[in-house]
């Protein structure tokens, strides 16, 4: 008799649905397991490994995933684009979440959940045994249930474009939430660096309403430098918070630590 599989650990998704807000570490300069732990021991609850900006291969994103998860830290991947060949690796890799960059359709988002859910929710090819399921032997129909219920698809709205059809994606089943960037959302808008403007309430403002009328939950990104408005949009509904890079803190860091000793 083939035992009954534990339900894939994704704290993220289980404290989102009890209201809580959930923070995230971006790594893109660690190459090493340890960075789970170091997340965890932080107070972190996800990591997103970023594949858009970073020499960071799909083996050693599997490797950090995979530590991840034991450790009860939900391992996000993001992409540089609607990519299905690279989206199936990279979940099959160990990934229990996509980060899409710049959606800017509705269209756009299917493809995002065709490539990552497996029927009848989308079109992922069949797995083998995976680490999400601890590696454990199922029937095909109860792995993609439980595959499809645990993994997550983030969305993120970065320009005009995007925050126009806000509410067109945030309708598309399967997409859980709608990060909205504010880096590249100020330079899309020719304001590159102003946090400040008004551009960046207003998406904020626009993308909430989207996920309200959805069921979806709002992201606040692109933040890392400003903790106070970070706080604002965390006060005004946000509920998955990227507090920042790796490499960013260290050398933020490393800077302070200099001036210590001045």
């Amino acid at each position: 008799m083939t035992p009954a599989a534990e339900p894939p650990i994704n704290p993220v998704k289980s404290k989102i649905a009890r209201g809580e807000t959930v923070y995230s570490l971006t790594v893109r300069l660690v190459r090493g397991v340890e960075i789970a732990a170091i997340a965890r021991s932080a107070g972190f609850d996800a990591i997103y490994i970023d594949l858009e900006h970073s020499g960071i291969s799909v083996e050693t994103a599997g490797q950090i995933c995979i530590a991840a998860l034991g450790m009860g830290v939900a391992p996000f991947v993001r992409v540089p684009g609607v990519d299905r060949h690279l989206i199936t690796r990279v979940l099959d890799a160990g990934a229990i979440g996509i980060i899409v960059p710049d959606l800017h359709t509705a269209a756009d988002a299917k493809r995002a959940v065709d490539a990552v859910k497996y029927r009848p929710m989308g079109q992922r090819s069949l797995p083998g045994v995976t680490s999400q399921l601890n590696y454990r032997a199922l029937p095909a129909e109860t792995a993609c249930a439980q595959l499809n219920e645990a993994t997550m698809i983030i969305a993120m709205i970065e320009s005009a474009e995007g925050l126009e059809a806000a509410a067109e994606i945030a309708a598309v089943p399967g997409i859980d939430i709608l990060l909205v960037g504010a880096n590249d959302m100020c330079s899309a808008h020719g304001v590159p660096g102003q946090f400040d403007h008004p551009i960046v309430e207003a998406a904020y403002t626009r993308t909430l309403a989207a996920c309200e009328a959805h069921g979806k939950t709002l992201g606040v990104g692109g933040l890392a430098s400003r903790p106070d408005l970070m706080k604002k949009y965390v006060a005004l509904g946000g509920r998955y918070v990227s507090l920042g890079a790796d490499l960013s803190l260290l050398v933020a860091a490393a800077t302070q630590k200099r001036k210590e000793v001045e």
